[in-house]
């Protein structure tokens, strides 16, 4: 094998790439092929005010070694810093409360902590309290999460703590999001018993203790990594270059049609990672292998988007209360999540006191009608949500809008299933594979555990790289 091309320039290309490299050494040529004008997919920077500020994803979870392991391969060991505060709320009923601990993903695991923190009423809480005895049988097959657990604790549990930790990760809807492969630390456990409270506490008991630091940044941003590992690749890199046709030739070999279709270029390699959204992935295997294809049609994506605020310091009111908070779709608002960056991260704070960086997240699956707002009206709408919710009076001194079309892959129900049965329809199509957020996780590391497992599917190495040292 000597020339592989991965299309996709998002994290998941990028690091596929340095993969490549690592295993394949440096007479394997890698080239990736990105559609649009920049690296990155959903990992950007901008500046705000004079801020390095993320408009995607702004976080590495560190208690996954992948993301973080990869940054250090790369030479951005000395940029890495942990968040400062990792205590985020929910804004529920005119009020803010702390997530309750022992909660996996909005599913509650200790009852005095759920108490403890008033997100429900007194009527909430004992359905909770009685679910333990609530007749049932264990769960063999997947269910959707929020279904389940309305089922079992009630539909405020859902609507004030599920809707929106699940929601707000994946921009879904718990009603639709699998149990299986959202929340898979509770499989086992439900398995033996139905009890959702059981599971959790018992999940998280098993859980090992860990003094680590949950999430990692990096100083100027996250979106600093795509480009810094594209470099440390050797990989040719082009942008603008979307794949239009992907073929077998009579060899055995693959050619991709690549550019605009008045002037198509042709590119071969003996092998491919498609590193790109399930529906590009679709469409490129639509006559290499239908029934994958087939599938990959069938991931939804959510679309949402970020506004990013810069306010002066003396306009917030006190100390802004940990990292952020959470808003549940019920309460009608237009954000549905707040994050201070400037309190998260430390260094945003010290590279410019007299500012206050906050990011707000607006949409999930199926809400059209408020991302149909232009820019100015997203911006009043969250700098109204923010002087109710938080206090701030002032007008924001800059601001930026990062719109994410089709961004957040949903995990319906059957999606483990279903990412079976693609991976074994591509099996009987030697040299090539798919990785990226459709699959097994939609997190950084996840997305750098796919690609790493592309790369020992293509090449047959045994070991991959596990440690990633460069």
């Amino acid at each position: 094998m000597r020339q592989v091309v991965v299309v996709g320039g998002g994290v998941t290309g990028v690091a596929g790439a340095w993969f490549l490299r690592q295993v394949g050494g440096p007479d394997l040529a890698v080239t990736v092929l990105e559609s649009s004008p920049r690296l990155g997919g959903k990992l950007h920077t901008v500046e705000l005010a004079g801020v390095a500020v993320d408009t995607g994803a702004e976080a590495i979870l560190n208690r996954r070694p992948e993301g973080v392991e990869l940054a250090r391969a790369v030479g951005l060991g000395e940029r890495i810093r942990y968040a400062a505060t990792t205590s985020a709320g929910l804004w529920s009923r005119g009020a803010l409360h702390p997530i309750p601990g022992g909660t996996i993903l909005g599913v509650p695991g200790d009852l005095a902590a759920l108490g403890a923190s008033g997100l429900l009423s007194a009527d909430g809480l004992s359905r909770v309290e009685a679910e333990p005895d609530l007749p049932g049988a264990p769960l063999d097959e997947d269910v959707a999460i929020g279904t389940y657990a309305a089922h079992r604790m009630g539909r405020e549990l859902v609507d004030r703590l599920v809707e929106p930790l699940l929601g707000g990760v994946y921009a879904g809807r718990s009603d639709q999001l699998s149990l299986q492969a959202t929340v898979p630390a509770l499989v086992p456990y439900l398995r033996e018993n139905p009890s959702l409270l059981r599971a959790a506490a018992r999940a998280k008991a098993a859980a090992p203790a860990s003094d680590a630091p949950v999430f990692a940044g990096l100083t100027g941003g996250v979106g600093g990594l795509v480009p810094a590992v594209a470099q440390a690749s050797g990989a040719s890199v082009r942008t603008d270059a979307t794949v239009r046709e992907l073929r077998r030739t009579s060899d055995g070999r693959w050619q991709l049609v690549v550019g605009p279709t008045r002037l198509p270029e042709l590119v071969d390699a003996d092998a491919v990672v498609l590193a790109c959204p399930a529906r590009p992935a679709s469409r490129l295997l639509a006559e290499i292998a239908p029934a994958a294809a087939g599938e990959l049609a069938g991931i939804e994506y959510a679309s949402m988007a970020t506004i990013a605020l810069a306010f002066p310091s003396s306009a917030v009111p006190g100390t802004l209360p940990g990292s952020g908070f959470l808003v549940p779709p019920v309460e009608g608002r237009l954000i549905k999540a707040a994050t201070f960056s400037s309190a998260k991260w430390s260094w945003m704070a010290e590279d410019a006191p007299d500012v206050v960086i906050i990011r707000c997240s607006v949409g999930r699956l199926g809400d059209v009608t408020e991302l149909q707002r232009d820019d100015a009206d997203l911006v009043t709408g969250a700098v109204a949500d923010l002087r109710e919710l938080v206090g701030i009076s002032a007008q924001p001194i800059d601001a930026h809008v990062a719109r994410w079309g089709g961004g957040l892959p949903q995990y319906a129900v059957g999606h483990r299933a279903r990412i079976a049965r693609i991976r074994a329809d591509l099996a009987r199509q030697p040299g090539i594979a798919v990785a990226g957020a459709a699959y097994e996780g939609i997190g950084i590391p996840a997305c750098i555990a796919s690609a790493r497992s592309a790369v020992t599917q293509l090449l047959g190495a045994s070991d991959a790289p596990g440690t990633m040292t460069a």
